[in-house]
């Protein structure tokens, strides 16, 4: 039995797990502090973004440990949709619109957790076909052997 798991995939959910409570406060902290300054839709769409991306982020990494440790091809599928999804065009909107006044400590942390989510994107993308051309391979035996136990022999 070869092992599906992908040590890069892990390596980063590990340091992703450890990064994001680091992430969360920066973040916090500097919308407190640029809060006032902020116009109203800014406002709104920064909260609903934290607390979007704080929900987001646990489900995200509990699928991605399950499926990479466990090599559950739908929780990793999970993984990576989340990943690619709502987690990194959000990092990138935080990261790339002017109009929220961004500050260099939230521009430098901001652009790591891109770093993070684009490398897990690629990282769990080439897992995922891995397992799942493997998995399908040995299905395909498993229904060859069984072809083989009910053909009576000559």
């Amino acid at each position: 039995c070869e092992i599906l798991s992908s040590l890069p995939l892990q390596m980063s959910l590990y340091f992703n797990v450890y990064f994001f409570p680091f992430w969360w406060l920066i973040t916090v902290a500097i919308l407190y502090l640029k809060y006032p300054d902020l116009s109203d839709y800014y406002k709104f769409i920064l909260v609903t973004i934290m607390i979007l991306v704080s929900l987001t982020e646990l489900i995200r990494l509990y699928l991605g440990y399950v499926g990479n440790l466990l090599e559950k091809v739908p929780e990793l599928a999970g993984f990576w949709l989340l990943t690619l999804l709502p987690q990194l065009p959000v990092i990138l909107f935080l990261l790339f619109n002017e109009g929220l006044k961004i500050h260099s400590l939230e521009r430098a942390v901001h652009i790591i957790f891109a770093a993070f989510l684009s490398f897990q994107v690629l990282a769990a993308f080439f897992a995922l076909r891995r397992m799942v051309n493997t998995l399908a391979t040995r299905f395909r035996l498993t229904e060859f052997h069984r072809l083989e136990e009910r053909l009576p022999a000559p």
